[in-house]
Order: structure tokens, then sequence, then C-alpha cells
């Protein structure tokens, strides 16, 4: 058995960047597809660990139905972290989102987590996130 192959780290920044800027055009085919299947989510606004793609696309769904769009959205401080099969991606995210009822602006830290898709070579379009987990970010310290 031979050891599965590791993504390059712009391979990462490249797989990242498409889930930010589906996500900042409101596009949930675009974005969604970007995930497994199985992918889980834990977001600092749920009370529950999403357990499957499904879960967070019915939750988008919600609210997307309620007039929710993403205004703006914009990675930095990104960090990819390589390992054969996968990676890991972190970076700082402001979003402004409106809400169907006014805007709400927010800065979280983020962490993806991708796998390589069986059969894929190491280009990078074989990347697929498996986990995504958003954090407040911290008020800074005078």
């Amino acid at each position: 058995m031979t050891d599965p192959a590791e993504p390059t780290a712009a391979d990462v920044l490249a797989a990242a960047s498409a889930i930010v800027d589906a996500f900042a055009a409101t596009d949930g085919d675009r974005y969604f597809a970007t995930f497994a299947p199985d992918a889980t989510f834990v977001f600092h606004t749920e009370a529950e660990r999403l357990p499957n793609r499904a879960a967070y696309e019915r939750i988008w769904a919600g609210w997307v139905g309620s007039g929710w769009r993403v205004i703006s959205c914009t990675s930095s401080d990104p960090l990819p972290q390589t390992f054969p099969g996968g990676a890991v991606f972190t970076h700082t995210v402001d979003t402004t989102v409106d809400t169907g009822e006014g805007t709400e602006s927010y800065r979280e830290r983020e962490t993806i987590v991708f796998r390589l898709a069986a059969g894929t070579d190491a280009t990078g379009s074989g990347l697929v996130a498996i986990h995504e987990h958003l954090s407040p970010m911290p008020a800074a310290s005078d």
C-alpha cells in the first residue's frame, strides 16, 4: 500500500479561497459542493455540532429564505498545514451579512480540515472539506 499524496500549500490556499469566494457570493450550490456529504460543522452560533452537510444546508436554506445574504467576506492571516492525505487551514475571516432585518458584522477564527478524495493526486483538484469550525475572535487587550 502506498502512502497518500500530500497537497501543497498552494493547493490548500486555492481550495480555501473557493470556499470563501462561494460564501461571499451567497452561492449555496457552489459553497456546499466544496464540502463532503459527511462533513461536520461547529459554529459558536449554533447550540449543537452539525453532523453532516445536509444539516447545514437546511439551516442555510432557512437563512436565505428569511432574506439573509452575505454582503462581504474576507480572509486574512492564512495558515495551510499539509499532511499526507489532507490539510488543516486556519485563518481570520471578516464577514458582513444582511439578515433581512439589518446588517451584522463579525470577525472570527476559522479552521477547515481537508482530505484528498480517493483516487486523486496532490494537484488540489481532489481536496474536499470535511470539517469547518468557527470561533469568535477575542477582543483585543489594551
